[in-house]
């Protein structure tokens, strides 16, 4: 326990806003040093990492949290070096810090331009997965930002030794450490002292469920970015391609279920429904799925002697992280579209369809951060889009939308030159 938490909180954004004057001064090599200096750290300590987190997954079971949990917070060998191999695709980014987004020389002799610049302190707080350390600390130091992290009690001791690895890679460069600070305290209070830390933290960012966003909404006197919260949808349509829809539902609903962007609700149209539901209920029961449907499709299971339970308004607004999956059949895509508007947190929706009309109606009328046709939810990943690892997916429209990469960690600056130009 930390006995003074707001002398403890003054103290990481003190040192923060320091550490990120240092490395607002770097260029582009240098800033791609730092991140090669952090994979060979995490390489060279990865075996205290893994005993670390495996001492998180052993207090995790001994705690009771169930499977899905206990997926999140596992990093073992195989998953460290994919986060490890992920550092290079950021190192080969473009590094967006300093780019002109436009420049004009007005008639009164000003040369004006609008210059990309870091934001400067970034606050993450977040649950769970540990890999999000390496991932929000190696963005924002290609961004030139410092951050302080505040990880889940879960995954405290994985997030100490991750953090002390890229901390002794950022002193190997001659920076100082304190560019990436992790608050190394379960307590609650913490996090909300951390919400009013505006002295020194520019931007907060939440990566939890509801009651973490709520809270940041709530307390936050610093600009926070809200998400993570995936109610994700896909709608099959009347002129879907129903074999080749199946194959989309069971890899948005099953590839990786425990994640933001895997599939929660299948909307089906009432003229493909009798064709459809019994290959979609055979094709995922027999990969562990289970049903929650609405009467249409009920009907249609027990037909087929499948088992499902009945879909209420709390289920249709639940974000499974399992393997579980709404089903409602629909009248027409306006109703898929009102169910969506309904019950969606604005992450991702798809349709499915061979009708081009449909698709870009539904384009136009789902507002969500990713709308897809013919595709995967999963594909909302910084990764996927080309971005890096990401911070966060953004549910909200400013000042970042969807999967936030390295534009996102930045903000931009007027610049004007003058020949010693006074305002007449």
């Amino acid at each position: 326990m930390i006995e003074n938490n707001q002398v403890y909180l003054q103290a990481l954004g003190k040192q923060a806003k320091q550490a990120s004057y240092s490395l607002a001064c770097l260029n582009g090599s240098q800033k791609q040093g730092l991140l090669k200096a952090i994979a060979v750290s995490l390489t060279e300590q990865s075996e205290l990492i893994i005993a670390a987190n495996a001492k998180d997954v052993i207090a995790a079971k001994a705690n009771g949290l169930n499977d899905a949990m206990i997926d999140r917070l596992l990093l073992d060998e195989v998953r460290l070096k994919a986060v490890i191999g992920d550092i290079d695709n950021v190192i080969n980014l473009t590094d967006p810090v300093g780019t002109e987004l436009e420049s004009q020389l007005l008639d009164n002799g000003l040369r004006l331009s609008r210059r990309r610049v870091p934001l400067g302190v970034i606050g993450v707080i977040y649950e769970a997965r540990p890999n999000v350390t390496v991932d929000i600390a190696v963005l924002a130091l290609k961004t030139g930002n410092a951050v302080i992290l505040r990880g889940g009690k879960e995954t405290l001791q994985s997030n100490l030794a991750l953090s002390e690895a890229i901390r002794s890679a950022i002193t190997s460069q001659g920076l100082p450490a304190d560019c990436v600070q992790l608050i190394q305290s379960p307590d609650r209070s913490l996090v909300s002292g951390l919400l009013k830390l505006d002295n020194y933290v520019d931007m907060i960012v939440p990566r939890g469920g509801p009651n973490l966003q709520r809270l940041c909404a709530e307390q936050a006197t610093i600009p926070v970015i809200l998400g993570g919260i995936g109610i994700c949808h896909l709608y099959a349509d009347k002129d879907a391609n129903i074999e080749k829809s199946l194959d989309v539902i069971a890899n948005a609903k099953v590839q990786r279920p425990t994640v933001c962007n895997a599939l929660d609700t299948t909307l089906v149209h009432q003229d493909i429904a009798e064709v459809m539901l019994p290959k979609l209920y055979q094709k995922l029961a027999a990969l562990g799925v289970s049903f929650y449907a609405c009467d249409r499709a009920e009907a249609i299971a027990k037909k087929l002697g499948v088992t499902v339970e009945t879909a209420t308004e709390d289920t249709y607004a639940q974000e499974w992280l399992s393997l579980t999956l709404g089903i409602k059949v629909v009248d027409d895509i306006e109703g898929a579209i009102s169910h969506i508007r309904t019950y969606s947190s604005g992450h991702s929706e798809g349709i499915l369809t061979d009708n081009i009309h449909a698709s870009a109606h539904f384009i136009n009328q789902v507002d969500s951060a990713a709308v897809y046709v013919n595709a995967s939810t999963r594909f909302t990943d910084g990764g996927q889009f080309g971005l890096g690892a990401e911070v966060a997916v953004s549910t909200q429209k400013l000042h970042a939308r969807g999967p936030m990469g390295l534009e996102a960690l930045t903000t931009y600056k007027w610049i004007g030159v003058g020949e010693y130009t006074p305002r007449s």
